[in-house]
């Protein structure tokens, strides 16, 4: 008989609750996975390090079909109760989406039931009482409203398999379920939000492939506004569709194919000609999906809209990483609210987006404002207008030319420290401004453009030959351009997988914007070293992480009544521009004609868009200009994205006076855990940052130290004074040898890196334990790995008696 209260957590999965599934007739090999992984664990940098921290993991989840999760168990072993997994379960399904959830111990089951809303939520069955896999489904069905034979059909399609071992993450699989099952409940307008960086495209040719596939829709639209963006796409995801697929080119419809590509200028124009969505019937497409969709198509009265009201009778997606709530637009009206969203934090917290480093740089002009002397003109010797110039004005209405080249300096700087092929991105006011901003980063590093004169390049949209380079500047392979200086051109639709570097020099107040520019810097990709990024901030618009709308659901502000009239006065009428002021504030706002013309020729015609008065002004250039730097610190930020505005160290002491009620209750968790590392990744998680504090207390001390110094207000040792004080002690003597020289090496590597690198095995196979033979040599000389292991733990004991 085997006795249950000595098996581990593994055997009683292995030997009670995965039997008990299978028994339920789930298939081992396609409807049950065990130890699911479904984030990559956060990463977190340690000066110029990174370390990944746990990932969350899934005892079992089950599938009605892969990618379709329909129930998840979460298993203890037999000294806990039959219930002891159920918040934990219940935590993993609400992220997962999943309704049906489990709890064992191996005696039975404890099944939650989120789609029940009576006393029958929770219940107790048995080990053989495992619902079947059609009982799960019809429970699943329920909790998405689907009742239809037709929406089942729909919602049960499989998911596009390429043959390799790609298969969609987590908030993938949900986005892409969502949004069918949306459809398949008859939903025809839908949006979903997803951060830059999380595979939008991906998520959009599952949905459409599912789509299709089922019948559910035959021929589909997809737009974007940007050729970059429908090449990304063709080249990438979408090839599957192979010869069911074109491109739309040169204002030439063929009928014949099922999946079509587009940009919005390449279907309309300002005359009627150049409409040739219309060449269309109103119902040819039955599937819209369209990219990026807080751009052109959010507006009500832009001329890309007309191709989405054309196609009314369609189903609409919208896709964005930023939905767009402005007084003017809003894409919650004419989409609803959206199916799914998985925001930035998240991406990081998972370990799917690489996390961020700011550092803030004060300029004494930016700060105090800058007032010209008495008499002081500018570079073509007129006056300079006597005023106080500050951050709104530079590089838009004066330009200091100390300013620019300190800029440049600083970045300069930075790289000598950091690595001076980090690729960068430098957004600038203007593209005058990007140009002599490439002009002053040469002269900084004129050492690096001798070599190659495309390390720092202006990529702007008024000029070839640094928009040619776009490419190179985005490919991991390719090692030029290294610094790129723009305004507007890649604050979108940019893959930059290595930037590592984004210096903001520009006045940011759209939080849209802000959230795009941050995105260029969140891929990772690790076979190139890219695990984080680093933030310049010239202009405190960083200010914006602490804004709730940075990370927050998109609150709709435009408002629902449209029937009241602006109440705009003309004032000033010139050919292509009129200057009006609103008496609601006193506001004189300038539209401007603009007649758009892209590279295939077609337009967007003559649209009046607003224009700053100040722009009409011609820049003022001045220099003699004392600028300095006031300060330059690194911003920190909590386990919820938010800048600290504490101190380093009372935060601190708030999280661990939260975790840890005394010294003593400390000091009882420090020295009862096996292994210390375990405790540091806890605390990481709570939003202790630990290789900032060192910076602040000392590099030479303990992490032991560290919390004991910040939040107990102890007097810290050093790493080197607390194994001096253990070799005083002459505790090695009742060791051999051999047993006392490994034990002493320990201690020196100790006094060097702490105490995480001792707890490892894998230490011994490096200098200078390699020298006392194998690990497996090492181990024998103290008689057992359980008695090697022992004399760690008590040498750690010994480190830290003084405490």
């Amino acid at each position: 008989m085997i006795d249950k209260k000595s098996l581990s957590e593994r055997d009683i999965c292995t030997k009670f609750i995965t039997p008990a599934v299978e028994r339920s007739g789930w298939n081992r090999q396609t409807q049950l996975l065990e130890e699911v992984s479904f984030t990559d664990g956060k990463i977190y940098v340690r000066g110029k390090l990174t370390a990944r921290g746990n990932r969350k993991r899934a005892d079992y989840i089950l599938y009605y079909k892969p990618n379709i999760p329909i129930a998840i168990i979460e298993a203890k072993d037999n000294r806990h109760s039959v219930r002891a997994g159920i918040q934990q379960a219940l935590d993993y399904a609400q992220i997962l989406d999943i309704p049906c959830v489990f709890s064992s111990n191996g005696d039975g089951f404890l099944f939650h039931d989120r789609t029940a809303t009576d006393g029958d939520i929770e219940t107790e069955i048995g080990i053989d009482e495992f619902p079947t896999p059609e009982q799960l489904w019809e429970k699943y069905k329920k909790y998405k409203g689907i009742t239809t034979p037709t929406a089942e059909k729909i919602a049960s399609q499989d998911y596009y398999f390429d043959g390799t071992n790609r298969k969609p993450r987590y908030y993938q699989q949900i986005a892409v379920n969502r949004t069918v099952e949306a459809i398949a409940n008859g939903q025809n307008r839908i949006i979903l939000v997803m951060a830059t960086g999380t595979g939008k495209t991906y998520t959009a040719f599952q949905i459409i492939h599912r789509l299709w596939k089922s019948g559910a829709k035959k021929r589909i639209l997809f737009l974007a506004d940007r050729n970059a963006l429908i090449d990304q796409t063709r080249r990438g995801d979408f090839k599957h569709f192979k010869d069911k697929m074109t491109v739309v080119k040169h204002r030439q419809i063929d009928k014949s194919y099922e999946i079509y590509l587009a940009l919005y200028q390449g279907l309309s124009g300002s005359d009627e000609d150049a409409n040739v969505y219309k060449q269309f019937s109103p119902d040819f497409f039955d599937l819209i999906v369209i990219d990026e969709c807080h751009r052109g198509s959010a507006k009500e009265d832009s001329s890309w809209r007309e191709i989405l009201s054309y196609f009314k009778k369609a189903t609409h997606i919208g896709l964005t990483a930023t939905p767009k709530e402005t007084k003017e637009t809003s894409n919650t009206e004419y989409f609803g609210d959206p199916v799914y969203t998985y925001s930035l934090k998240q991406g990081i917290d998972d370990g799917f987006l690489a996390p961020y480093r700011v550092v803030r740089i004060g300029l004494n002009v930016d700060a105090e404002g800058w007032r010209p002397d008495q008499g002081k003109t500018d570079k073509d010797g007129n006056l300079v207008e006597d005023r106080i110039y500050n951050r709104k004005d530079f590089d838009r209405n004066l330009v200091i030319e100390e300013r620019t080249e300190l800029v440049a300096k600083k970045l300069t700087e930075f790289l000598h420290g950091y690595d001076r092929f980090a690729k960068t991105i430098v957004f600038c006011v203007d593209i005058d401004h990007a140009e002599r901003m490439r002009t002053a980063l040469a002269r900084q590093n004129a050492d690096l453009v001798a070599e190659n004169y495309k390390y720092v390049m202006q990529i702007t949209g008024d000029n070839d030959e640094g928009k040619r380079e776009l490419d190179n500047f985005i490919n991991p392979e390719e090692k030029y351009p290294v610094i790129a200086t723009t305004s507007e051109l890649m604050t979108t639709g940019v893959d930059a997988q290595t930037c590592k570097v984004i210096v903001l020099d520009a006045n940011i107040n759209s939080m849209t914007k802000f959230k795009q520019i941050i995105g260029r810097g969140t891929r990772i990709n690790e076979e190139y070293g890219k695990m984080y990024f680093t933030i310049l901030d010239f202009r405190n618009a960083t200010d914006l992480f602490a804004d709730a709308a940075f990370d927050g659901d998109p609150i709709r502000v435009k408002p629902v009544s449209q029937d009241e009239d602006l109440s705009l006065v003309v004032i000033e009428e010139e050919e292509n521009t009129v200057t009006v002021l609103d008496e609601a504030t006193g506001e004189a706002i300038v539209f401007e004609k603009v007649n758009i013309r892209y590279p295939d020729g077609s337009s967007l015609g003559g649209n009046w868009v607003t224009r700053d008065p100040d722009v009409r002004r011609e820049k003022v250039y001045v220099n003699g200009v004392d600028v300095s730097v006031l300060i330059s610190r690194e911003l920190y930020f909590d386990q919820h994205g938010k800048p600290i505005t504490t101190s380093l160290k009372d935060h601190t002491k708030e999280i661990i006076k939260e975790n840890f009620a005394s010294l003593d209750d400390f000091l009882n968790k420090w020295n009862t855990t096996d292994r210390k590392e375990a405790i540091i990744a806890e605390l990481q998680e709570q939003g202790v940052m630990v290789e900032a504090l060192y910076d602040a207390v000392n590099k030479e001390v303990d992490l032991f130290d560290l919390i004991c110094h910040v939040a107990f207000d102890q007097p810290p040792l050093t790493r080197q004074e607390r194994a001096s004080n253990v070799k005083k002690r002459n505790y090695f003597t009742k060791y051999g040898d051999q047993a006392k020289k490994v034990l002493e090496a320990l201690l020196d590597k100790y006094a060097d890196e702490g105490i995480t690198n001792i707890e490892s095995i894998e230490v011994l196979r490096v200098n200078p334990f390699d020298e006392f033979g194998s690990p497996l040599e090492i181990i024998n000389e103290f008689g057992s790995r359980e008695k090697y292991l022992q004399a760690v733990k008590e040498l750690e004991m010994e480190l830290y008696k003084t405490a």
